[in-house]
């Protein structure tokens, strides 16, 4: 796949899939209908890598059309118009689709199915990316293997050893902007602190 013209057929294939409905390989089918979701284009410089769609995003169709998409932007440094720029920000979740609620209501882990079919045809086609912010632990153990052994907190004290790393494109660990997570921020000030100001600049120079 070359060009901007051959990741607009990839994507197009994508948001036709319907692996985890019609030929799930690991667990009962998804009970829904999908709604693969993705932002990307081939000049994207930097590359968000979520975890899947919640209920909002499901029903927008938009990645990060929710509050933990407003803790994001404001993590960022960005508005709207410059996050939803797909020239210059990819998203690219571990799960494009929406993986359903467990019995505890909180959101399904990512189908097992997506990221094997799609994620290095994906990356194939983002050859500008010069960071990938790899935003909770389904992410980071994809995009980090080794270095997301541990917990997601050793991955993150651990983050300026991530970031020194001759990765290309470069990879930044996050934790999930969910409001699930307060508790994590509060305990570990640190992050915005100092992560935050590191991650702030290199949007600033990626997106301007």
């Amino acid at each position: 796949m070359t060009g901007s013209d051959g990741l607009e057929a990839l994507l197009a294939e994508l948001r036709a899939c319907r692996i985890c409905r019609d030929a799930p390989s690991r667990g009962p089918p998804l009970p829904h209908e999908p709604r693969p979701v993705i932002q990307a284009s081939a000049t994207a410089r930097l590359c968000i890598a979520g975890q899947a769609p919640g209920t909002r995003v499901h029903a927008s169709g938009q990645p990060f059309t929710d509050p933990s998409g407003v803790r994001l932007r404001g993590w960022l440094g960005l508005d709207e118009g410059r996050f939803y720029d797909a020239a210059k920000v990819a998203i690219v979740p571990m799960g494009h689709c929406f993986p359903g609620l467990d019995a505890k209501g909180g959101d399904r882990p990512p189908r097992a199915e997506c990221a094997p079919a799609w994620r290095a045809r994906v990356f194939a086609g983002l050859p500008a990316v010069e960071l990938v912010l790899a935003i909770g632990r389904y992410a980071q153990l994809w995009h980090l293997r080794e270095a997301a052994a541990g917990t997601l907190s050793e991955t993150m004290a651990d983050w300026r050893a991530i970031w020194a790393r001759p990765d290309r494109p470069r990879i930044l660990p996050l934790p999930h902007p969910s409001w699930r997570n307060n508790a994590w921020l509060r305990r570990h000030p640190w992050f915005e602190a100092e992560l935050v100001p590191v991650l702030r600049r290199e949007v600033a120079r990626l997106v301007g």
